[in-house]
């Protein structure tokens, strides 16, 4: 079974997704929006964006 983006509103009124793998557990929360179709919209870039993304390491925070 694959993932799936369940979309909601949060307490705050906005409105959020979060992207759950097939067996539950939340891989990646959005951040908050101010309508669904914002929240739909960065959906649809994650779609698009992610087969090309690169993984990198950040560089530590100074002391």
């Amino acid at each position: 079974m694959a993932g799936k983006f369940e979309l909601y509103t949060d307490e705050a009124g906005m409105h959020r997704f979060r992207l759950k793998a097939s067996n539950g557990s939340v891989v990646l929360t959005g951040a908050p929006e101010e309508s669904k179709e914002l929240c739909l919209k960065s959906i649809e870039s994650i779609r698009k964006l992610a087969p090309y993304a690169q993984v990198q390491e950040a560089a530590a925070a100074p002391a």
